[in-house]
């Protein structure tokens, strides 16, 4: 089939503001709209930029905005977005070149919750045992592969981008309510903040963009009701 792709470019060096270009390509419902992109990339304009990696849905690193929704390039297919397809750079972050963003803004919020690890007490002969409940309990906030697909959708996030955003606090939710772990109080102190959690106003893009289906705004809601009761239930 034949699909037309639109394509947001900007290079600062020589453009003066962003505009959009556009391709048409052959190609079958099956194919990726990451593979589109390659296609113009190798045959068509060598200048375009966009990030990607494994391809397969892990690194999250091909995020964008297809059709104006948030995205995964590399599990996008034609048949679900159709034989038109207008593909931009996610909103709320810098854009770098074409379909490229400065992620620092969305790291530098992941990295304040301090999203590791945090138990000092003497190491165990073997290791520290979780039983599957205690597991289960945080089992989907383990799923984000920081793609910001689901911070950059947020109306919030674009009022001001020093909210920590939902990102930020699924990361915290997985230590937080990880019973090995002993940082929980510090992590919500720093939630508990204006430009914490409450900033979040439920209104489910988040979880709608999230491309691992992880149920965010639970996720948010839970450590919500963890600082207004002081309670890990």
């Amino acid at each position: 089939m034949q699909v037309t792709i639109k394509i947001f470019r900007y290079n600062p060096e020589k453009d003066k503001k962003p505009h959009h270009a556009t391709y048409n390509l052959e190609a079958i419902e099956t194919d990726r709209v990451l593979d589109l992109l390659e296609k113009v990339k190798g045959y068509q304009d060598g200048t375009l930029s966009f990030r990607r990696s494994c391809a397969h849905g892990i690194c999250g690193s091909d995020a964008m905005r297809i059709n104006g929704f948030n995205r995964l390039a590399c599990k996008t297919l034609v048949r679900d977005v159709g034989t038109r397809i207008t593909v931009e750079p996610i909103l709320g972050l810098r854009v770098i070149k074409d379909l490229i963003v400065d992620m620092e803004p969305f790291f530098e919020n992941y990295r304040s919750v301090k999203p590791w690890f945090i138990n000092d007490e003497p190491e165990p002969a073997q290791e520290r045992y979780q039983s599957p409940e205690d597991r289960e309990r945080f089992d989907d906030t383990t799923k984000c592969i920081l793609c910001a697909c689901c911070t950059t959708p947020c109306p919030s996030f674009w009022a001001n981008d020093q909210y920590l955003g939902p990102a930020a606090i699924v990361a915290a939710h997985r230590f937080i309510f990880d019973s090995r772990d002993r940082a929980a109080a510090e992590r919500l102190k720093i939630l508990n903040d204006v430009f914490g959690v409450y900033r979040c106003h439920t209104i489910f893009n988040c979880t709608l963009a999230c491309p691992r289906e992880i149920q965010i705004t639970k996720a948010i809601g839970e450590v919500k009701a963890s600082i207004a009761t002081g309670s890990l239930k």
